[in-house]
Order: C-alpha cells, then structure tokens, then sequence
C-alpha cells in the first residue's frame, strides 16, 4: 500500500511542476480517499488565462508526466474547445480549467468534504 502511495506522490509532484512550468494558477488538490464511492483519490485542479494557455498546461504536465514517470493518461477529455480539460491518470485526476468556467462548475465546493490544499505559486 505505501509503494503505491508513494508512486501516486511523485505523479501528483510531477503534475504540479507541469502545471507551474507553464504558469498555471489557483492550484489546489483534493484528497478524495477519505470519501466514499468516488472515482479516484485525488483531483488536481487549476486553471489557466486562456484555451491557448489551458492546452499549453496539459501538454506540459503530460510532458512532465511521461518524461519524469515513463507514463501516459488513460484519458484526456475536452481538447477540443479547452475551456476545460480533464486528464485522468486513474488515481490522479487533472481538471484544468479556464478560469470563468471553474467558477461556473465550482468543483471545490461539490467536493466541499475533501481535504484541500492550495498550492502556492510565485508569478
């Protein structure tokens, strides 16, 4: 159990320094796993300035990912309009979002019972 939390930690590192590498902002991870039924342990979720920008975020954290990890998502939905791409990474999924539409879904608050951190970033 802790080799496999310890790999769900370097893959939630190496998504977090996708997503700065590219300065992405409002950074925040949801522990999930003390809830029940949900789909995965945690979601990572941010957003960027733009479609440009929020497809600029996903290449770099799937860059980051593959590199770093030698792994791939099993899925990544949304690419086509950007306003929101979720990438699924089976224990770790990615909601990158631009700005106007995060506050319009207000993930955060549909998941209110998770444990929440925000991820400082300097820009």
């Amino acid at each position: 159990m802790q080799k496999k939390q310890a790999e769900t930690d370097q893959l939630i590192t190496q998504i977090i320094l996708g997503i700065e590498d590219v300065k992405g902002v409002d950074i925040e991870i949801l522990d999930l796993r003390d809830i029940e039924n949900t789909v995965c342990d945690y979601f990572i979720i941010c957003n960027g300035t733009s479609n440009t920008h929020v497809n600029a975020i996903v290449n770099s954290i799937q860059k980051s990912v593959g590199k770093s990890l030698k792994e791939k998502p099993w899925h990544v939905e949304g690419s086509e309009n950007a306003e929101w791409i979720l990438i699924d990474y089976i224990d770790v999924v990615v909601h990158v979002f631009q700005k106007h539409i995060r506050e319009f879904y207000d993930i955060e608050g549909l998941w209110g019972d998770a444990k929440s951190v925000k991820i400082e970033t300097i820009h």
